[in-house]
């Protein structure tokens, strides 16, 4: 016979160390689940916010290129301008 057969206390003390680990187990496999849940979340938050980001990119390379071409346009304008106002000026002389 055992020695825990011999002393029930000892056999009850048993029984109540295993039901701690077995509630400390499954607190931290229900711990480790919610982790898991809030990893994957903050991955998908985090994939979202990756394509936005993309998104406001791509909306900022075509926003730099149609003030470069505005700028031009401008550059262009003035100079005609200029080149206008020579004409009226040597007129005038």
């Amino acid at each position: 016979m055992s020695t825990l057969a011999e002393h029930p206390s000892e056999m009850t003390m048993a029984a109540d160390d295993f039901q701690a680990l077995e509630e400390r187990v499954l607190r931290t496999v229900a711990l480790l689940k919610g982790e898991r849940e809030l990893r994957i979340s903050g991955e998908q938050h985090a994939a979202r916010l990756t394509h936005r980001v993309e998104e406001q990119a791509a909306h900022i390379a075509r926003l730099e290129d149609e003030l470069s071409g505005l700028q031009k346009e401008r550059e262009s304008v003035r100079q005609r301008i200029e080149r206008l106002l020579k004409h009226i000026d040597e007129l005038g002389d």
